[in-house]
């Protein structure tokens, strides 16, 4: 019913799930992670509480085979399950039971695993496990989402397409588990939910480069490539081209914020009305010109 893939990106040590399902609201259902500890994905005639239990076993330092294991043998369905995990150390392990729906199967490598039931074609896994491995280099974000792009050009879920996830925490330990969450966006029920789920996380992923997320490390290149990164990915975020201007202003480029509150403007005329609103708290300088002269309105 399902196709994902679970991973530890070499680079930064960060964990993540990526899933998609003709089922409504598989994010709640098939990822679980924890910062620091590892990665799981538990699907096929999900037994939910291997999520869970799988973390408290990764928790207590057990390796991914270990963990595997030891899920299939509490389980009395468990030929019908199908699961894979990533540990903290990037080791990947993988179970499809016998009675899961065909095409049905996984491929593990170096730290990931990608597995799928009741596809199309046996080549779904592959491709994913092909897809993830060519875009070394990538961001995590976009090699996880390539895999499911992958799957689905190779015919992906038998019964169509429903719903996808996309879940990225931080290899480290965090004293509060929100503060380690880097990646969360799922579509709980679209006709086509791989590409508003790319959507989705390239809107997310630009919000992150402009600090407009509580999540993860904050991006040390300066604010005019973060900035430049983010309009490419969400061209139509109009609320990150209000603040960017805003910004500007304060910093005495009146000029350039101009140019980018124009953009704003243009897009949607509320926007003017927003900055008399944020004037209006005090978040736009001491200048009572400012607003007027941004406005063109002096």
């Amino acid at each position: 019913m399902t196709y994902s893939i679970v991973a530890r990106d070499p680079a930064s040590g960060a964990f993540g799930v990526a899933v998609q399902s003709h089922f409504f609201g598989v994010g709640p259902v098939v990822p679980w992670l924890e910062p620091g500890i590892g990665a799981i994905a538990t699907q096929a005639s999900v037994n939910v509480s291997f999520g869970p239990i799988g973390l408290e076993l990764l928790r207590s330092g057990r390796a991914a085979p270990d963990v595997i294991a030891a899920l299939v043998a509490s389980d009395a369905g468990s030929a019908e399950r199908q699961i894979g995990v990533v540990d903290r150390d990037g080791v990947a392990a993988a179970h499809t039971g016998e009675r899961c729906i065909s095409a049905a199967g996984h491929i593990v490598g170096d730290g990931f695993s990608v597995q799928g039931n009741l596809l199309r074609a046996d080549a779904c896994w592959p491709a994913m496990a092909d897809a993830y491995r060519g875009s070394e280099g990538s961001p995590f974000w976009e090699r996880l989402l390539l895999a499911l792009e992958a799957a689905e050009a190779a015919g992906g879920d038998v019964r169509g397409r429903q719903s996808a996830a996309i879940v990225i925490v931080s290899g480290e330990p965090v004293a509060q588990a929100w503060q380690g969450r880097l990646l969360d966006v799922r579509v709980d029920d679209h006709p086509d939910p791989v590409p508003e789920l790319r959507r989705l996380a390239e809107m997310s992923e630009a919000y992150r480069l402009m600090g407009e997320l509580e999540v993860g490390a904050a991006d040390q290149r300066p604010v005019e490539e973060r900035y430049a990164d983010a309009r490419r990915l969400a061209p139509d975020a109009m609320e990150l081209v209000f603040w960017r201007g805003i910004e500007l202003a304060l910093a005495g480029d009146e000029a350039a914020a101009r140019r980018e509150l124009d953009i704003a403007f243009a897009a949607d005329a509320t926007w003017r009305q927003a900055l008399r609103h944020v004037a209006a708290a005090g978040h736009a300088g001491d200048d009572p010109g400012l607003v007027d002269r941004l406005l063109d309105e002096a």
